[in-house]
């Protein structure tokens, strides 16, 4: 009996040899000539592919399959990505377009919750196309809190989510104020007509494609979010608009308006944040993230500050101080080791996108400085 290719790569091995040598390839990202060298941030560059590698493994094998598909956390406080937000929970699934699929769950009462189908491509070309998205305000939803949402190509009746030709995942976002009392939405996805069908043994062909699979997704998002940190360097300790339409193309909610930049700060200096006008919004929030676009570690660490957490000035304001020890003043973020990095500020659900001003110093002066 001949083999195919597939097979003949499983027997003999290449297929788990050609994973690794791509793998180990991957870690030249690290060593980009801007990032920094210095044994700390490498060490986080390093972890940080390892935590790519667990979600790839996870998206791409464990769950890869768009007929029986699973929504999955892939993002969290030990996998992170992107400027990954502290407030939020993340789910995500395969799904292919020839399908349909419900959705149906509680929604909970998380302050925000928005679902899109996407042309997730950053394993193959850097981008994360949204082709259809629905926030809750916009569903039909049950007194009891339950509700039912049909995805797919064909336009349906009541809670529809569209797809395109392309759309080959669903993501979910839910947005937290207070994760303390707040309730996240239980979702669960469904392929229509599935019921009594069960998935088929795994195969050579899927094994080498899931290996592939996760090769790619761990190269194109290591080098997407180090090629976007090295952007920010020209405007370095300044928070100026991102290019919200770049922001969209590689997965931006289309409810947020975002703010990113890059960080360095020496050991004996702050930086001080101004958000002189709060916009009418759902929500907004700011966070600060290592030199690889991971969230700073918010389990142990204050590193994000939002709408219902800050404390406001009396004129409706908010200053944010940034500082590697506590200046005992309102809204401190700490850098939790760190002298570089990135930052993020958004504003969710706002028709108004207010500058914001940014300042260097010294802690010393941080007590001379009038409001």
């Amino acid at each position: 009996m001949s083999l195919s290719e597939a097979e003949q790569k499983i027997v003999d091995g290449t297929a788990w040899d050609e994973f690794c040598d791509a793998l180990k390839a991957a870690g030249k990202i690290i060593q980009s000539q801007k990032a920094p060298q210095d044994p700390f941030n490498q060490a986080e560059g390093y972890r940080y592919l390892t935590r790519l590698l667990r979600g790839g493994l996870e998206s791409c094998m464990e769950f890869r399959d768009p007929a029986f598909p699973q929504l999955r956390c892939g993002a969290h406080e030990t996998i992170k990505l992107g400027a990954d937000n502290p407030d939020n929970r993340y789910e995500s699934c395969s799904i292919r377009p020839e399908y349909e699929y419900r959705i149906s769950g509680q929604r909970g009462s998380v302050d925000y919750l928005g679902i899109s189908s996407i042309i997730n491509k950053y394993g193959s070309g850097g981008t994360m196309e949204v082709t259809g998205h629905v926030d809750a305000r916009e569903l039909d939803i049950a007194d009891d809190g339950s509700f039912e949402l049909m995805v797919s190509v064909r336009k349906q009746h009541g809670n529809w989510l569209p797809m395109s030709e392309g759309s080959n995942a669903i993501t979910v976002r839910q947005t937290f104020q207070d994760r303390v009392n707040e309730k996240r939405a239980q979702l669960k996805i469904e392929r229509i007509g599935a019921s009594d069908d069960r998935p088929e043994p795994l195969t050579a062909e899927q094994l080498v494609k899931s290996l592939q699979g996760t090769i790619g997704w761990v190269q194109g998002s290591a080098g997407l979010f180090e090629q976007w940190a090295e952007s920010f360097l020209p405007t370095n300790n300044d928070l100026p608009p991102a290019d919200q339409a770049y922001c969209q193309s590689i997965g931006g909610d289309p409810n947020i308006y975002y703010f990113h930049s890059a960080w360095s700060l020496a050991d004996d200096e702050i930086m001080v944040i101004d958000a002189p006008e709060i916009p009418a919004c759902q929500t907004w929030n700011f966070q600060l993230n290592n030199w690889w676009m991971e969230s700073l570690d918010y389990r142990y660490h204050s590193i994000h500050v939002n709408k219902h957490t800050a404390q406001y000035h009396s004129d409706g304001s908010v200053r944010v101080v940034v500082s590697h020890t506590n200046p005992g003043v309102p809204n401190w973020i700490e850098t939790a080791g760190h002298n570089v990095g990135t930052m993020c500020w958004r504003w969710i659900g706002a028709k108004q996108h207010p500058s914001l001003n940014t300042r260097i110093m010294k802690l010393a002066d941080l007590p001379a400085l009038a409001k």
